[in-house]
């Protein structure tokens, strides 16, 4: 995992989400639903997840943020967990099958030690809600490119483009766009409207073929960064 990282920073990355396992992935599609069995086999937990964090804020300062789902959390202690996470260095949470109505108290603990809690809006969420989770989340939005899982196949560009408008006309933050990005014109096409993308699936897919996965990741990360890079040059917000 930390070399992986630390190629993925180097390769252009500007943030990491780091995968907390967990039996049921709802939100998520094969490919991650398979690496997340993986993991639990392997005997990954959300500890060894934060020491892997801890060791690598000592080789880079990159923002990391954790993904998982709430029950691993309720089995350590969501304040048990809260105070780990932010001394192994994590600086943002996305708990998607948490809403953020049941989990008011634990995002505010959060956001009261500096751990950024990010909320996640699809194409069905009304608008004022939209603004809502814009104001609590503070400093970023998660907006799901379509109704489904991890890895499906993205929007397209009218349908993505009259989505993404309406998050930015909706919410002051800030957001980044996943799901179903696998491409570089998957990235420029999301980078046009977004702050930002999210690449998770299509990733994990070639590093499971990968006889090489720090070198693969590399290589693939690196195209995307100069589409990333690309699409930053030719639109407004520089």
């Amino acid at each position: 995992t930390i070399p992986l990282v630390l190629a993925a920073e180097k390769a252009g990355a500007h943030m990491i989400e780091l995968g907390m396992p967990f039996s049921d992935p709802l939100a998520d599609g094969p490919v991650i639903q398979q690496t997340s069995q993986a993991a639990l086999a392997n005997g990954v937990t959300v500890p060894w997840i934060l020491e892997v964090v801890a060791q690598i804020r000592e080789r880079s300062q990159v923002p990391i943020v954790l993904m998982g789902y709430v029950n691993p959390l309720l089995n350590m202690g969501l304040e048990t967990f809260l105070k780990k996470a932010h001394e192994a260095g994590v600086d943002g949470l996305i708990i998607p099958d948490l809403p953020p109505e049941e989990g008011a108290s634990f995002f505010e603990q959060a956001r009261s030690i500096g751990l950024s809690t990010i909320y996640l809006v699809a194409p069905n969420t009304p608008g004022e809600r939209i603004q809502r989770l814009g104001r609590e989340a503070e400093d970023l939005l998660y907006a799901v490119s379509i109704l489904g899982v991890t890895g499906s196949i993205l929007a397209g560009r009218e349908k993505l483009d009259r989505y993404l408008d309406r998050v930015r006309d909706m919410s002051k933050v800030p957001f980044v766009v996943g799901f179903g990005i696998s491409t570089p014109d998957d990235v420029r096409r999301a980078a046009i409207k977004a702050d930002g993308v999210v690449v998770g699936s299509a990733l994990l897919a070639r590093l499971q073929k990968a006889s090489d996965p720090v070198a693969e990741a590399a290589e693939y990360l690196q195209t995307l960064a100069a589409a990333l890079r690309a699409s930053d040059k030719g639109s407004k917000k520089g």
